[in-house]
């Protein structure tokens, strides 16, 4: 058996032996295969076993795999230049990573009318890291209030990337800061469809289906580590 398909199997056993620890439903719990910096082979190679979502961050790499995939659901992760808007706009299903009003006012109103909403996940900097992108939980609200009525975006939830963390208890408490931000913000703005947190990857997903995410982004446990020689493509 391929070495994907392997990590692909080992890493849906993590999710459903987490989720049955913590008494979840499996298909509460989405994965996103994180396919940067590999090749569209490998990508093609977990879609035809059964891998659906896959994750970019580098958006010139990311284009020729969602040419030749067109039928996988594309997440763009990540922070976003306002001159690369129009093509994440066009190309993706979900966008990890909103964190200013002027982004999220080009992605609704560079997204064809063809296409359904553009589903948005607002980054939060939930440990306010200086080299971490995403808005403060203090400035969140007033952030997702102006993009309510933003007719091309489908408000869906909310996304960080903690502190790097190999203690279980360090994690869950991280996760557990954004997924009681997430609850508090649909109460208060009333968003009855604001429920998802995409939060964990390789190294944490336990804790955080144990915290309730619903999207967990993995990439290194399916693909191995990254090839760093295609990091120049990087947005930032």
């Amino acid at each position: 058996m391929n070495s994907i398909v392997e990590n692909l199997s080992h890493v849906q056993l993590r999710i459903r032996t987490a989720c049955k620890q913590h008494q979840r439903d499996f298909s509460s719990v989405r994965l996103i295969a994180v396919s940067k910096t590999k090749p569209a082979t490998d990508v093609a190679t977990a879609f035809n076993a059964g891998q659906v979502d896959f994750g970019e961050n580098y958006l010139q790499e990311a284009a020729l795999k969602v040419e030749t995939l067109p039928a996988a659901q594309w997440h763009f992760i990540g922070a976003i230049q306002s001159n690369k808007t129009r093509e994440i706009a066009e190309r993706f299903s979900y966008v990890h990573g909103v964190s200013t009003l002027k982004v999220a006012k080009r992605l609704s109103d560079q997204r064809p009318r063809s296409l359904p909403p553009l589903g948005v996940f607002f980054q939060v900097n939930i440990d306010d890291e200086a080299t971490k992108s995403g808005t403060s939980a203090e400035q969140l609200v007033g952030l997702i209030k102006a993009c309510i009525n933003l007719p091309q975006l489908s408000l869906l939830g909310l996304m960080a990337i903690p502190r790097a963390s190999n203690d279980s208890l360090t994690q869950r408490r991280q996760f557990r800061k954004l997924a009681l931000l997430r609850q508090s913000i649909a109460t208060q703005l009333g968003l009855i469809d604001f429920k998802e947190l995409s939060m964990g990857m390789s190294n944490d997903l336990e804790a955080a289906i144990a915290e309730g995410a619903t999207w967990v982004r993995i990439g290194t446990a399916i693909f191995g580590p990254r090839n760093t020689n295609t990091l120049s493509t990087t947005i930032t």
